[in-house]
């Protein structure tokens, strides 16, 4: 008579068949559960908690496990824009990247799958208490099919610390790493060959706990989506107008103007309407009565100075935990510094100069300007890279700043010049990530 095993009953027969024969009593063997689901056909591969080999209690839930995605491609492929018609974060790729996670189960089987909308209950935490974060990250195509990622680790361990802080759930950064780069790599044909074309990749985390109540979700989605961008300025480098505002504030000591939320950007939203009124095209954030420069728009911030002995000092406001840690800005200090030291030289920086990350106020900048010491002001994030500054409204009057004969100053051109240089493996560096395992 034909008999159907349980699963523990077939796990236990699993357990014996893999057990070293000796003579005498055999010993109890226990094994992770997540053995057994893998080796009993016909059950669906997942990732399972691991247990206490002696008691079975559950001592960790699942991380991310790439090993275990399961790929869907499209039946229905779209069609795509010529490069002269993407307009940033409105076109999307064919497909995604979904990661559940559950504070009962951890963290479940990753799926790429078609590009799709999200299906979520009404009273998910994400609508009514922001449990929300993101990454911004691109990826680049060579003309031999090499597909690279830049700095995608700073990506990961940025996310995690903006988790963290939420109490969204963290996760093993390379294994989300891995999962991208299958992503990115399955939707290459979407970067446009042009030069200065990619795709930006935009990681996500939110939580989507079925109840309302001010408490850290117990339930979680993680998911990617790219997008095809051209390149920031597509008709030449234009300068951005700042309006130093002291009527908003954009994060303040002990907040989370650190992290890469998403309650961090909607109320930026007005702020920016009123400085455009002015003519202005972003706004400069101040901190406290001595009106400390933060960040500009939604980029880091940087400010050249002329020194009295014709040297430069290049100062970025440090970090504390109301700027934040940007990607970008993270590589303009790298190469700076080393230029600096002398460890390379890079065209268009000065030969003597000096790396500071340290307070600026707005008066530092009042005074440059009326002695002709400020020499350049720009911001650096992942979408332009490099944006150069040329006017600063400040309390009813205009400080202008150089910028040279391109719209870009000197040593904001260098470090665009060279950034771009890495990211497109047109210098070879350990920043930039091939995705595809070798060239195509």
């Amino acid at each position: 008579m034909a008999t159907t095993l349980s699963l523990r009953s077939a796990a236990r027969l699993a357990a014996r068949a893999a057990a070293p024969r000796a003579s005498g009593p055999r010993p109890a063997i226990v094994r992770p559960a997540v053995v057994f689901q893998n080796q009993i056909r016909g059950y669906k591969k997942a990732a399972q908690p691991m247990r206490d080999v002696m008691t079975g209690e559950i001592i960790q839930m699942p991380d991310i496990d790439a090993s275990l995605v399961e790929v869907t491609k499209t039946n229905s492929p779209k069609d795509k824009l010529p490069p002269s018609k993407l307009r940033f974060g409105h076109t999307f790729t064919d497909h995604m990247l979904t990661i559940p996670w559950s504070s009962s189960s951890g963290w479940g089987t990753p799926e790429i799958k078609p590009y799709a909308k999200l299906e979520l209950d009404p009273s998910s935490t994400v609508f009514h208490y922001a449990f929300c974060l993101f990454e911004g990250m691109k990826a680049y195509r060579n003309e031999d099919g090499t597909v690279r990622l830049f700095r995608p680790d700073m990506n990961m361990a940025r996310m995690n610390r903006s988790a963290s802080r939420i109490a969204l759930p963290q996760f093993d950064g390379k294994q989300l790493e891995e999962l991208i780069k299958k992503l990115v790599v399955l939707d290459s044909e979407w970067i446009p060959k042009e030069k200065g074309y990619s795709l930006y990749i935009r990681p996500t985390l939110i939580g989507t706990q079925n109840a309302l109540g001010v408490n850290p979700s117990s339930d979680a989605l993680l998911f990617v989506i790219c997008s095809p961008v051209g390149p920031y300025y597509a008709s030449g480098f234009k300068p951005v107008q700042l309006l130093a505002t002291t009527k908003f504030v954009r994060a303040a000591p002990g907040g989370t103007g650190g992290y890469k939320l998403g309650a961090n950007y909607a109320p930026g939203v007005v702020p920016q309407a009123e400085a455009a009124k002015e003519g202005y095209s972003q706004n400069l954030w101040l901190l406290g009565e001595e009106h400390a420069l933060t960040e500009v728009g939604t980029m880091n911030l940087f400010v050249a100075f002329k020194k009295p002995d014709g040297s430069v000092e290049l100062v970025t406001p440090p970090l504390d935990d109301v700027v934040l840690p940007g990607v970008t800005r993270d590589s303009a200090l790298q190469l700076a510094r080393a230029h600096e030291s002398g460890e390379l030289v890079i065209p268009g920086l000065p030969e003597k100069m000096t790396v500071s990350e340290r307070k600026l106020i707005m008066a530092d900048l009042v005074e440059a300007e009326k002695n002709g010491t400020l020499l350049e002001v720009f911001g650096t994030g992942t979408a332009a890279i490099v944006s150069a500054v040329d006017k600063i409204g400040y309390e009813g009057r205009d400080i202008n700043i150089p910028t040279g004969p391109d719209g870009l100053g000197a040593i904001a051109k260098g470090i665009l010049d060279r950034i771009t240089a890495i990211q497109t493996g047109e210098i070879e560096h350990p920043w930039s990530v091939i995705a595809n395992g070798s060239k195509a």
